[in-house]
């Protein structure tokens, strides 16, 4: 399955916001679409979007900006997911309307698919926004703050400082 763009830079957006939790300034939309080479009026739509739903609080003006509205480790991914994508119908026999397949009574393809949806959308449902933009305990556990140290931040993202992180 692959996801779309909208999904992607939704994303990008919460990962974002998530890496810069604990500084003071808000972050703003053209800096994440410098950091990122992304269009400010394509984020602009999409941080209206996330604010809608209730995962950003948006301030107008100077000094303006988006913050997370709750933790990010409570930004599940397998619901950012169903929000953002709307097809999940992998083949046509997925949507009974438009089905014209000559094989669906006689074909396990159907369940097989279905199968393995419900499996990726479960695996993205045991993940949060926190878990993609933080080091993970066993990294840390193995190396200490050395490892933090000297662990590359993911591309597109602030600079955290090694003291935030460990």
């Amino acid at each position: 399955m692959r996801l779309t763009q909208w999904t992607d830079y939704t994303l990008r957006v919460l990962m974002y916001c998530a890496a810069c939790q604990e500084r003071e300034q808000p972050v703003t939309i053209s800096e994440v679409a410098e950091a990122h080479g992304i269009s400010r009026s394509h984020l602009t739509k999409i941080v209206q979007q996330l604010a809608a739903q209730g995962l950003l609080d948006t301030t107008r003006g100077r000094g303006g900006g988006m913050r997370l509205m709750r933790p990010a480790s409570e930004i599940n991914l397998g619901q950012i997911v169903r929000m953002t994508e709307t097809d999940f119908d992998m083949v046509e026999c997925f949507n009974a309307e438009l089905n014209q397949c000559r094989m669906s009574s006689h074909c396990r393809l159907q369940a097989v698919l279905s199968d393995a949806t419900r499996a990726y959308l479960a695996v993205l449902d045991s993940f949060t926004v926190a878990d993609l933009v933080t080091p993970s305990i066993a990294a840390q556990r193995q190396g200490g703050a050395a490892l933090v140290q000297s662990m590359r931040w993911v591309p597109g993202l602030p600079i955290a400082r090694p003291e935030t992180l460990a």
